[in-house]
């Protein structure tokens, strides 16, 4: 039975409309979205930097905003092009991948060093696992990415698929506040200093929409050829929009 969200689309002399058929490139999106997830939330959160830029001055910003706003571009592409049931799923992949990753780490951190070993203190330094940030991570991560994914794929539904661009700017622009508003307090409140923490909060926040906006050319390109290759545009009119799931749509209505 094919998926009523599904609006069929015409790929050469093949007119496609059944949910069912494989995808080309929805693994290694999700494959993107879960590397850039893990690098950007183990690498990059725990360090603030700060730059002197002309006109503007110093500016401080946490190290993981050159990277994590990527995981809300992929993000858009999946919601956009495979549905908000199939993004809910990566989601859920990214939120596993980090709970491994966190205990992985924690575990080769614990471990005895061997006695010819020298470097236990800088690899308890790069990779010693702050359970109060990972915490703070995975629970901002999964509230900001569900709020982004819900925002756009309702957004869809009430402009009929047209302005990519304010779908894609205004998820971005609720999911972005929403993780940055948990996060940073959850984080970091009490360790860092308070102005120091409200400053990165909102220069981060305002550079990841930011980083958005300036994305929105490739967001577009990105998402008409994946819409061409794959041969769906879906419309979420019958999803379950609850967070707590991994089952797909047409899954459960076939």
């Amino acid at each position: 039975m094919a998926n009523q969200g599904v609006r069929p689309m015409t790929v050469g002399q093949i007119e496609v409309d059944d949910a069912h058929h494989p995808f080309k490139y929805y693994d290694l999106i999700m494959a993107l979205f879960v590397t850039v997830i893990l690098c950007s939330n183990l690498i990059g959160p725990a360090k603030a930097c700060e730059l002197t830029l002309p006109l503007i001055g110093t500016v401080s910003f946490g190290a993981g905003i050159l990277f994590f706003p990527m995981s809300y571009l992929f993000s858009d592409f999946l919601t956009e092009v495979y549905g908000y049931a199939r993004a809910r799923k990566v989601v859920w992949a990214g939120f596993g991948a980090q709970i491994f990753a966190s205990v992985m780490a924690w575990v080769v951190v614990t471990l005895p060093p061997a006695a010819a070993w020298p470097n236990q203190a800088a690899y308890e330094t790069v990779f010693g696992i702050t359970w109060r940030i990972v915490g703070a991570s995975m629970l901002a991560y999964s509230c900001g990415s569900f709020c982004n994914n819900y925002v756009l794929a309702k957004m869809k539904l009430w402009t009929q698929g047209r302005y990519l661009f304010a779908r894609t700017i205004g998820s971005t622009i609720i999911g972005e506040l929403v993780d940055s508003l948990i996060f940073y307090p959850l984080a970091f409140l009490g360790a860092w200093d308070l102005k120091l923490l409200i400053t990165v909060l909102f220069t981060n926040y305002v550079l990841k929409v930011l980083w958005e906006v300036i994305a929105t050319p490739v967001t577009y390109r990105v998402v008409a050829a994946l819409k061409r290759a794959e041969g769906v545009d879906f419309y979420d009119r019958n999803t379950n929009f609850t967070p707590f799931s991994i089952e797909l749509e047409d899954d459960i209505k076939k």
